[in-house]
């Protein structure tokens, strides 16, 4: 069932807007041994580091009314844990993803992170607990274009627990970046902006990582390289990590693979 955002739907706002640009920073010594990435461990494996219940979130139509996109009954990931979510474009998955961060605010519910109820937030303090509890890897990368791969990365920092270079120096690094820390967005490939992405999304040691159809809009060579990072960094700092996508060859390199029709009781209704 294709559910369309009704007109008006609320995209989040650029997180990075009032954000000053870091100061130039030395250029690192190229014969030096690369900076270790820290792990950030999770706090209990095993234990649900995610938990929502009775989640729901509708959207006003033209008419007055109001049409309801989620309807999430129960919904739980253990710490470290890797899991996908099987479903169509247009099915609500987006937009689940943004409640999950609290980016969106539910209609009624709760997003449990942590033990902190993301759904009982005010929005500055779910943009705080999105800082320093979540990495989100956007679909259209949502990179900002005047700043460098490296200011991307160190912009991505400020909102957790500060600006770390040798965590940043490390990640663009890890995934290949570090002959590219002065280029800008568009001095990339969409792999290369994919890999910033990753970074950013990793550098501030979160506990949780989403990503929405992080190989949508790459080849079939970057998109298998982009989930192999994605993969394998979680795995090195201990993230969490929940995938929406509705590419095969993507969710079966999950063990965890859950359905977002048999989640969304929304799209249950619309099949019966």
């Amino acid at each position: 069932m294709f559910l369309g955002i009704p007109q008006g739907y609320p995209f989040a706002r650029d997180p990075f807007a009032d954000k000053a640009r870091p100061p130039p920073q030395p250029t690192p010594d190229p014969g030096a041994d690369p900076p270790r990435v820290q792990v950030a461990l999770p706090m209990n494996p095993g234990s649900d580091l995610l938990r929502l219940s009775a989640l729901k979130k509708s959207f006003p139509v033209p008419d007055g009314g109001r049409k309801l996109i989620i309807d999430v009954p129960d919904f739980s990931i253990a710490a470290g844990e890797h899991v996908a979510l099987r479903g169509e474009s247009g099915s609500g998955k987006t937009t689940f993803l943004n409640l999950i961060s609290g980016i969106l605010a539910p209609d009624s519910g709760s997003i449990l992170i942590g033990g902190s109820d993301m759904a009982a937030l005010v929005e500055h303090r779910r943009d705080r607990l999105r800082g320093s509890s979540i990495g989100y890897i956007f679909q259209t990368f949502n990179l900002l274009q005047g700043y460098s791969c490296l200011e991307n990365v160190l912009l991505g920092m400020t909102f957790g627990a500060g600006e770390d270079r040798a965590q940043a120096l490390a990640l663009l690094g890890r995934v290949g970046l570090s002959h590219r820390l002065d280029h800008t967005p568009r001095q990339l490939s969409s792999g290369q902006q994919q890999r910033v992405a990753l970074a950013r999304a990793l550098a501030k040691r979160p506990r949780l990582v989403l990503a929405d159809e992080p190989t949508g809009n790459l080849d079939h060579r970057n998109a298998r390289e982009a989930l192999k990072l994605v993969r394998e960094t979680c795995l090195e700092t201990g993230a969490a990590l929940l995938l929406v996508s509705h590419d095969p060859e993507v969710l079966g390199s999950f063990e965890d693979v859950r359905d977002f029709a048999e989640l969304n009781l929304v799209l249950r209704e619309g099949a019966s």
